[in-house]
């Protein structure tokens, strides 16, 4: 379990498209909706286990009609939320101007963007049995695995809005930051989205 935690913590705390977004959403829209954004990458991420957990993900890792219908999909997503963020004339500098386009917009986002990343339904369906007993029931295991991969994830989501936060708050340059940020942020996600187009099926 030691081994697991460690693991499921250097995950949590890698780069992804979730977190690019939630730090995206936390710039152009404030933390409100960051934090929206936080929940709709939970339910993403649960998607995944969920699929790990009863077969789907192993469907898709053997179906190369699946794999790239969803793996394309999800870059194709993700690019064009980056380039909306590129293409913005304007980024936001009051943190406090929150829910421009709703905290319930920032939460699906945040699910499609998570669900539609096939990297983490793979990554599921290769990392967690090798933490699970085979004298005990496989579903239950996986569920709780993957369940304690997605609270860290989050956690490290949150932390990532009020950081971006703390750093839209500086009296001192807070447009050039907001303007530096969401372009990070946006080039990050287009980044994402064309490796994510680029890998690789394994059988």
């Amino acid at each position: 379990m030691i081994t697991f935690a460690i693991a499921a913590f250097i995950l949590a705390i890698t780069p992804g498209p979730g977190l690019a977004y939630v730090v995206a959403k936390t710039v152009s829209s404030g933390r409100t909706e960051g934090l929206a954004s936080c929940i709709g990458t939970a339910i993403g991420g649960m998607v995944h286990v969920l699929a790990a957990a009863i077969g789907i993900s192993l469907v898709i890792a053997k179906s190369a009609v699946a794999f790239h219908a969803i793996k394309f999909i999800g870059a194709a997503y993700l690019v064009f939320l980056g380039i909306r963020l590129l293409m913005r004339k304007q980024a936001v500098t009051q943190v406090g101007d929150v829910a421009a386009q709703g905290c319930r917009h920032a939460m699906i986002e945040g699910v499609v963007v998570e669900t539609m990343n096939v990297k983490t339904a793979l990554f599921f369906l290769a990392f967690l049995p090798q933490f699970i007993s085979p004298t005990s029931e496989m579903t239950g295991q996986l569920a709780l695995l993957g369940s304690i991969c997605v609270a860290l994830n989050t956690l490290v989501d949150i932390v990532a809005v009020f950081t971006a936060e703390r750093l839209l708050m500086s009296e001192s340059l807070r447009a050039a930051r907001a303007r530096l940020l969401t372009r990070i942020s946006g080039a990050t996600m287009i980044g994402l989205g064309a490796f994510l187009a680029a890998a690789k099926r394994h059988a």
